[in-house]
């Protein structure tokens, strides 16, 4: 069964190589419409691309390197921009060239099945793999298969706000993200994890009155200073005057380490007392999950509050 992965996946495993490293598992793959991967190498002048598939060189045409809505012009930033990075193909041929042998390769094709066999199929709420190639201040562009994009926007990141999508996540980082929405008429789909990142019961549990603890000054407001302990779970420090404000309005970014006074599940509040700040963030190489794909693929509705709470923090998906 084909599986459509962010391009990277296959790569390196065994798989892959059994496709890709003989010219007999080249002619398997071309009979079994099976998708590759290969390092793209070089773009030459007529922007074809130069794959590297372990021995054999595979060969992608310009316009067979991303598939394109009707009438779309076709972008060759796009194609130069895939040199030094993996490739998902289908092979469509062997040809005799200069001598060698070389796979010709198709992008587009592999595309076309991952979004009719795959994406068209997915719905609000249902857990899928990402890997992120690109961040911009609105959000983080995904990679959720074969090198089809999805959006991540920053509020949709996590419930902890944060300013740029930098501050929680980095190019390459792999993901796993619930599909928020798909538009109807082009097919977009757009992505979030912040339900994936736990609940503030959960996140809470973590912590317990009378710590000191470190975390990230996220901002600082006239009535105090938002520190965030975990992606989805921040405390509200005390200010002391303009001065103290506009001092660690210089911080915000930065590790801060924090006493924890109360916590209040009804209201969602967290009461903190500043110990100190300045010192560089701490940051985990992972996110912290509360959700396993494999046993929960689809979410219809997601609770961030709890029980009984003044407010009500919900994702409805179905």
């Amino acid at each position: 069964m084909q599986n459509y992965l962010p391009e990277g996946t296959l790569l390196e495993t065994a798989e892959n190589r059994e496709w890709t490293s003989t010219l007999a598992g080249l002619e398997r793959a071309i009979g079994a419409r099976r998708i590759v991967e290969g390092m793209a190498t070089l773009c030459d002048e007529d922007m074809n691309l130069q794959v590297d598939l372990g021995g054999i060189r595979g060969v992608i045409a310009a316009d067979e390197v991303l598939l394109r809505r009707e009438g779309e012009a076709r972008k060759d930033i796009a194609v130069i921009s895939r040199v030094g990075k993996p490739v998902a193909a289908r092979v469509v041929g062997l040809e005799r060239r200069g001598g060698e042998t070389v796979a010709v390769l198709s992008r587009r094709l592999a595309q076309d099945d991952c979004r009719r066999e795959y994406l068209s199929k997915l719905r609000a709420g249902d857990l899928i793999p990402a890997r992120v190639t690109h961040l911009e201040p609105f959000g983080a562009f995904l990679d959720i298969g074969c090198g089809m994009v999805s959006l991540l926007s920053v509020d949709a990141i996590s419930v902890s706000r944060i300013s740029h999508p930098r501050d929680r996540l980095t190019v390459g980082m792999n993901l796993t993200v619930a599909v928020k929405n798909v538009e109807p008429y082009s097919g977009r789909i757009y992505a979030t994890l912040r339900e994936l990142l736990g609940t503030w019961e959960e996140n809470a549990a973590r912590f317990t009155v009378g710590q000191t603890v470190t975390g990230i000054l996220r901002s600082v407001e006239s009535y105090g200073v938002f520190v965030e302990l975990a992606p989805n779970l921040a405390g509200l420090a005390e200010v002391h005057g303009e001065k103290h404000a506009a001092e660690l309005r210089a911080q915000v970014g930065r590790g801060a380490a924090v006493y924890i006074k109360s916590m209040v599940p009804d209201r969602m509040k967290i009461k903190l007392v500043l110990i100190d700040v300045g010192f560089p963030a701490p940051r985990a190489k992972t996110l912290p999950y509360f959700i396993d794909p494999a046993a929960t693929p689809h979410l219809s509705q997601w609770v961030y509050s709890p029980l009984g709470s003044r407010k009500s923090v919900e994702t409805r998906f179905d």
